[in-house]
Parts: structure tokens; sequence; C-alpha cells
């Protein structure tokens, strides 16, 4: 064979080769350059702090491992109270989150913090974290401190159930089932006192009671036991009443003359009659949604229960709300009054008509 017979056959094997190898470099590189693109798609941007080589390697990784990072760690996992001390390293919260079984794998999570810069505005704080969270769900989350104190509202009139049930959009972590055992194991229906509190989040049932009941025995002062007593009656028993005539006032200067009802009634031997202690005895209106039947039908006035005045004599057994400061203080000062009875008045303000005898109150009615 000639010599340029042989050299053409080398550079028809030679030229593909080189054409080859030419598009597998140009197919590596695009695949490379495609690597940031694609982890900025998954994840986020990438932090501007971060090197090229830095970048390419740790949007690598974070390629390859996507799926563990976006899928928690425990998927029966409930929630978890952690905390995180000011001053606490990366390092050390990252330690903490695998240790209470909040992320799979220690090296990935800190490699995705430092990805997206995270690792540099952790907020220090107390968070509610869950095992069914992912890990990129929790480097958001440590991003956002809860407060440590909620601010929480009892409202005068409230029952214990419904104070219970406001518990956690307050971000409190005590269910409505603990809190109120707690508040029967220590009898505090009617000693939640109304007002405005600021306490832990973490704060147990035990202590979020006391709290309330503290506030209760600093607004009940000396001068109102010494009133309690010239009416005849003891704390507790103003704490009752004083409970019926917070649900039966809609305006507030009534409260002492409905209390002096009765107080009237107490004394007479009479019937309290009063509603809201039956809307009491009835519990949760499924059908309505609240825990105040409104309105009573002639059946529901009958229910069968001690804290039913229409059908027992009396004072029930116990509060049946939480009364409000003015209404104690008009059960322990009532207005002196020869009134027995009172009803709504007819004009939708709110206000009642009181009356001497039955057949004035009933000649009071809305025609």
């Amino acid at each position: 064979m000639s010599k340029n017979g042989r050299s053409g056959i080398k550079a028809a094997i030679f030229l593909p080769l080189v054409t080859l190898g030419l598009f597998s470099i140009c197919f590596l590189m695009g695949m490379v350059s495609g690597i940031p693109a694609r982890a900025e798609q998954i994840f986020g941007p990438p932090s501007p702090s971060l090197g090229m080589v830095r970048l390419y390697y740790q949007s690598s990784i974070l390629i390859l491992q996507s799926e563990q990072l976006t899928s928690p760690a425990n998927h029966q996992g409930g929630m978890i109270s952690f905390t995180i001390l000011p001053g606490t390293t990366p390092d050390e919260i990252i330690r903490q989150l695998k240790d209470a079984g909040l992320i799979k794998s220690s090296s990935l999570f800190r490699t995705y913090l430092i990805y997206t810069g995270l690792d540099t505005s952790i907020q220090a704080g107390e968070y509610s974290l869950s095992q069914t969270m992912s890990a990129v769900e929790i480097a958001q989350a440590l991003q956002d401190a809860a407060p440590e104190e909620t601010t929480f509202v009892i409202l005068a009139g409230w029952r214990a159930e419904e104070v219970a049930e406001a518990l956690p959009s307050a971000g409190v972590g005590v269910s409505p089932e603990v809190f109120m055992a707690e508040v029967k194991a220590h009898s505090a229906e009617g000693k939640l006192f109304p007002a405005a509190y600021q306490f832990s989040r973490s704060a147990s049932a035990a202590e979020i009671v006391a709290i309330f009941q503290q506030e209760f025995e600093r607004q009940v002062g000396l001068d109102m036991q010494k009133g309690a007593e010239k009416q005849g009656f003891s704390l507790e028993e103003v704490v009752v009443l004083a409970s019926i005539v917070e649900r039966e006032a809609v305006v507030a200067e009534e409260m002492p003359m409905i209390a002096s009802v009765f107080v009237n009634r107490l004394r007479a031997d009479m019937a309290l009659g009063a509603d809201p202690t039956v809307q009491y005895a009835l519990g949760y209106n499924k059908s309505q949604g609240t825990w105040w039947t409104n309105p009573l039908s002639a059946a529901d006035m009958e229910v069968v229960s001690p804290y039913n005045t229409y059908r027992n004599l009396g004072l029930p057994p116990g509060p049946i709300c939480n009364p409000s400061l003015l209404a104690l203080e008009a059960v322990a000062f009532p207005a002196q009054t020869p009134y027995y009875y009172f009803r709504a008045a007819c004009d939708g303000s709110g206000r009642h008509l009181f009356s001497e005898t039955y057949e004035e109150h009933i000649s009071k009615g809305c025609q």
C-alpha cells in the first residue's frame, strides 16, 4: 500500500474520534453548566457568597440527595419543642436536630444551609418542629422564631371549655383536654379571671391555670370579701351568682340591678329561674356551634340537672362561667331594689325591664 493510502486511512479513523471527543466534551460541559440551574430550580437561589467551585460541588450533592432533603425524617413523628439559645453555633444546632430525630443527615443538612446561606440567619428562640417536616422545611422554619411568650385573652362570660378551646390558636402547647382536666382537678371554673395574659408558650396546664387563679385572687380583695359577708354569702357563693349575672347582663351598668333581683329571690326562697343556668346544663350545641344554646325551648327548660335553676331552689353547685370584676362587685355590693323579676326590653337595646310582681312582669312582655 502506498504512503498516501495509509495516510488516508488514518485520517478517516482520526477525524471521527476527534469529533466524538469534542462532542463528549461539549456534552459534559453542558451537563456540568446545568447543575447550578437544576439545583436552583429545586432548592432556590444559592448564597451569593459561594465561589464557583463550591457552587458546583454543593449543587451536585444537593441534586444527588434531593429526595433525602425533601422527605421527612419520620412520617409518623409528632410535634417537638426545639429551643435555640443565643450564641449557639450552626454545627451545635445541627447536632441537636439530629439527636432529636428531626433530620436524617447532619452533613447533608449543613450543605443545604451553606448553599442557601441560611446558616447565617438562624434565629434563637422557641420552635415547634415535627419529624414529619422535611430538612428543607426545618431549615426555613429556623429563620423565624416564635416569640417565647404569647398573649392570651380570656373574655368575661367564657366557660372553662371556651378558654380551653382558645389555647391552641395562641400557640400554647396544651391540649384542651389536658387543660380541662386541670381545671376540674382544682375546681377552677369561675376563677379563670377574664383579662389579657402573657406567659410562655411552653407553660404546662397546671402553670396556666395557676396564673389565671392568681389574677383572680389579686383582683378579689378584702373589701369584696367583706361585701360578700354583708350579703350573707361566702366568696364561693359570690362567684357562683356573679357568673349568672355575667351571662344575664348585656349592659354592664345593669349588673347591680340584676344582682339585686337574684339576691331578693334567694332571700324569699324563690327559684332563680335564670336561663344561662339551663344553657350551662345543656352543654355544647353542635347544630348551633356554641356552648350557649339560644333560643331555649320549653323542653330545654325541663333539662334534669342540678344547674337548672328553674327546677332547683338556691344557687347551682358551681359557677357557670368566669365572671368579670364588675359582675363580682355587683353581687358583693348589689343595688338595693324591691325587684324580683326582669326581662329583656323590647327595643333591642340589650337592657332589661324590672318588676316587683309577676303580674307586672308579664304585662311588660313584647307584643
